[in-house]
């Protein structure tokens, strides 16, 4: 089982579950991505990362400043963006470059090597893609279903512990409920009356109240 209370309104999670990160934008999705993957270093877990927003570098950064100043967490990052928009590249071996969040053959051969790279080391490995909607303004819903399909299942069968975060006032109700079929579960975040707040929805222990994060 996956040790999450540090970080989620549950207890814990069952390995091969995936679970859909939705809220309006600016409401915490991104930061508690990197909450997850710090609490996982913290529970001796490995995080890779599928990033199409941030640089690895940028990714890095956002994780180490939440664990303890001498750690070096097991993060294997494969970044989307770098590439596309000229930027340097870190000489970390644990990061992948893609050409863009639209190349989704290599974002699926780099996140597979990484992921089967932790497991032949025995790490459970918690999986997060930011963003989805990033994808979709890069191929229709069907392309992104198909390759959201592949990879939730790669996670599954690895008995990782998948996130995929979905901006829902971008898009309209027929997308985002083709793209919840994928997933277990359901982490809703929200801007509450003093600040941000998130529940949980799918999960053993849920549905969960409204609590601020």
């Amino acid at each position: 089982m996956y040790a999450v209370a540090d970080s989620l309104p549950v207890a814990e999670a069952r390995p091969g579950t995936n679970l859909l990160v939705m809220g309006p934008p600016m409401t915490g999705k991104y930061d508690l991505l990197c909450d997850v993957l710090a609490d996982g270093h913290r529970q001796g877990d490995a995080g890779l990362v599928v990033t199409t927003q941030h640089s690895a570098s940028r990714l890095r950064e956002d994780v180490g400043s939440r664990v303890a100043d001498d750690a070096d967490p097991t993060l294997g990052v494969v970044d989307c963006v770098s590439q596309e928009r000229g930027m340097g590249q870190d000489e970390n071996p644990l990061t992948r470059y893609v050409s863009s969040p639209g190349d989704f053959t290599g974002i699926g051969m780099a996140s597979s090597k990484l992921l089967e790279r932790f497991q032949n080391q025995d790490y459970q490995t918690r999986v997060a893609l930011d963003s989805i909607s990033q994808l979709l303004m890069y191929a229709d819903v069907k392309t992104v279903f198909r390759f959201l399909h592949i990879l939730t299942g790669r996670i599954s069968a690895a008995d990782g512990l998948g996130f995929g975060t979905l901006d829902a006032d971008a898009h309209d109700d027929q997308t985002v409920n083709t793209i919840r079929q994928l997933f277990d579960g359901l982490v809703e975040t929200r801007t509450g009356t003093t600040d941000r707040e998130y529940r949980v929805l799918g999960l053993p222990g849920g549905p969960t109240d409204w609590e601020p994060f």
